[in-house]
């Protein structure tokens, strides 16, 4: 059995979702390319990600998907997320400020790029530059004003 396109997606989140709403709806989908755009996000863009059914499926599975974009499925109720209050949204500005004006997001989520400075190394950088800066000097005392 061979597999067909249904739909294509810039996102594999949005993918996920759609894949998720056809399975809900008995459909079986599977999503191509995950693995090659979450290893490298840029690539979600280039390959695209993409729903694949059986060739019997892919009119259903098509219409599924327009009657969610048409709005169909939509309700009034809204989220059960709560709002955003004022006072929320200052709060997180003055602590995204605070975080980006001393240096930046420390802790495990973030790649491992941007390590610590090691003070030793520098000061033996330090410590060599200034050894072979006073022995140029030296060398060039002794040159310039033989013993």
């Amino acid at each position: 059995m061979s597999l067909r396109e249904i739909a294509r997606f810039t996102d594999v989140y949005e993918a996920e979702l759609a894949a998720a709403f056809l399975a809900s709806h008995g459909l079986a989908v599977t999503v191509t390319e995950r693995f090659q755009t979450t290893v490298d996000p840029l690539m979600q863009r280039a390959l695209g990600i993409r729903l694949m059914a059986p060739a019997s499926m892919i009119l259903e599975a098509r219409a599924l998907l327009a009657r969610v974009q048409a709005g169909e499925f939509a309700t009034d109720e809204g989220d059960d997320l709560p709002g955003i209050e004022t006072g929320t949204r200052a709060v997180g500005t003055v602590m995204a400020f605070a975080a980006f004006a001393t240096g930046g997001f420390w802790g495990n989520s973030l790649p491992r790029r941007f390590r610590p400075v090691a003070w030793q190394g520098v000061l033996l950088a330090i410590a060599l530059f200034v050894v072979a800066a006073v022995g140029v000097w030296l060398v060039g005392e002794l040159l310039l004003n033989p013993p």
